[in-house]
C-alpha cells in the first residue's frame, strides 16, 4: 500500500530502542525524557505528528517547565492538535498524582523549623493553582506536622476563611500550634491589608484556645513571603 505524502511512521514502527514504552520496560523509567513519558500517557498522535512530536510541542510551549505544564487547564491542553478531552484529563491526572506524592513525602512527621521548611511542605499544593486557596499546617508540641488541610478555596482575587473551621480541626487534633498559608495567583508577594487583618483575627482567636499561630506564608509561584520573618506576627 502506497504511503500518503503527509503521513508519518507511527512510534510502533520505530526501532525498539527508540520506542518510549520499550525503553521504560527494558532500560528503566529514568532513561526517558519528559516528552517520552508524556507520550506514553497520551498513547497516540495525529496523522501528521507522532505522540512524541505532540508532547514535544506541548512541553516547548511551557519552556520545558513541568510546573508550568501543571498550571495548564484542560481547555489549554486541548488546544494542542491531537489532544482531546480524554488525553488532557490523563495528563492532568498524572501531574496531580505526582504533586500529591511529593506532598505526602514531605510530611512524614517532619518538624517545621523555619518559614522555608513550611513553604517547602505547602508549596506543592499551591504553586499550580489559578485561584486562591487557604491552607493550614497543624503541629504538635515538637512542631511536627499532624495534618495539612485546605480550609477554603475561592476565586482569583480572594477566598473566605472562617477561623471556627480552622480551630475546630485544631482542637480535634490536639494541635499545639498552626501555620497559615495561602497563595496569590497574581504572583504578587506583598500581603494585602485584608491578609494582615485576617492574620490578626485568627491569631487572637487562637490565644483564647492556647493554640499559637506561628506564621502566615504567602506563596506566589516559586517564591514566598513570611509574616514571621518580616516581624508581622
Amino acid at each position: 500500500m502506497k504511503q500518503k505524502p503527509n503521513s508519518i511512521l507511527p512510534i510502533k514502527s520505530w526501532a525498539k530502542d527508540d520506542q518510549p514504552r520499550y525503553k521504560m520496560k527494558h532500560k528503566g523509567r529514568d532513561t526517558l525524557s519528559d516528552s517520552e513519558l508524556l507520550a506514553i500517557l497520551i498513547g497516540s498522535g495525529t496523522q501528521e505528528m507522532t505522540a512524541l512530536d505532540v508532547c514535544k510541542a506541548i512541553l516547548s510551549s511551557v519552556n520545558g517547565d513541568l510546573e508550568n505544564l501543571a498550571r495548564l487547564s484542560l481547555g489549554e491542553l486541548m488546544k494542542f492538535k491531537g489532544i482531546g478531552e480524554a488525553k488532557a484529563i490523563t495528563i492532568a491526572a498524572a501531574l496531580e498524582l505526582g504533586r500529591r506524592r511529593q506532598g505526602k513525602d514531605n510530611d512524614q512527621r517532619m518538624a517545621i523549623t523555619s518559614s522555608r521548611s513550611a513553604f517547602e511542605v505547602l508549596a506543592p499544593n499551591l504553586m499550580d493553582k489559578v485561584h486562591e486557596e487557604f491552607w493550614v499546617l497543624y503541629l504538635n508540641r515538637a512542631n511536627q506536622i499532624l495534618l495539612r488541610s485546605c480550609v477554603s478555596s475561592g476565586g482569583v482575587s480572594g477566598t473566605f476563611v472562617d477561623p471556627r473551621i480552622i480551630y475546630t480541626k485544631a482542637v480535634e487534633l490536639l494541635a499545639s500550634s498552626i501555620i497559615l498559608c495561602h497563595n496569590h495567583p497574581s504572583g504578587q508577594l506583598k500581603p494585602s491589608q485584608q491578609d494582615i487583618s485576617l492574620t490578626k483575627k485568627i491569631k487572637e482567636a487562637g490565644q483564647v484556645l492556647d493554640i499559637a499561630v506561628l506564621d502566615h506564608i504567602i506563596v506566589a509561584n516559586q517564591r514566598y513571603f513570611s509574616f514571621a520573618d518580616e516581624g508581622l506576627m
